[in-house]
């Protein structure tokens, strides 16, 4: 199984800084993905939750989550990729099992559970230390990136 680093992940992910939330891909295939995101204080989220007590908010867990999962599609969808785009159009059965804090390496593990043209849904678990820090169901659709539609508009 392969690797990709933080430049191969941009190639991928549309995200950029704040909001890219992938480090790395560890190893991935067809059907699952291994990825992480160092949790690091200088986040902008930890200035106010919670000063003194910093815990990654869970909206941004899970979106580290969706974001190794868009990495699996990605690559799946390859030389289409760039002129696609996944879309998040549900999350469910999410669970937060621990916190997440400065320091830690919140690694997910995300797998194909249903695949078709346009549409995939996703089962992501994310670990810190080889313990579950939460889990979901992720559900996206694949459409065009703007600079395509606004392309077929033109013509």
């Amino acid at each position: 199984m392969a690797e990709l680093d933080i430049l191969e992940v941009m190639k991928i992910l549309k995200h950029r800084y704040p909001f890219l939330m992938v480090d790395r891909i560890t190893e991935y295939d067809d059907m699952h993905v291994t990825g992480y995101k160092n949790v690091t204080i200088n986040e902008p989220f930890f200035q106010g939750h919670f000063p003194g007590d910093p815990v990654m908010p869970g909206v941004m867990i899970l979106e580290s989550m969706g974001q190794v999962a868009s990495v699996m599609l990605g690559l799946r969808l390859g030389n289409e990729q760039g002129q696609k785009i996944a879309f998040l159009v549900s999350i469910d059965k999410a669970r937060f099992r621990r916190p997440v804090r400065p320091g830690d390496k919140l690694v997910t593990r995300a797998e194909f559970t249903n695949i078709r043209k346009a549409s995939a849904k996703v089962k992501a678990v994310a670990y810190v230390d080889d313990e579950v820090a939460a889990e979901a169901e992720f559900m996206c659709i694949v459409g065009d990136t703007l600079a395509k539609t606004q392309k077929k508009e033109e013509a």
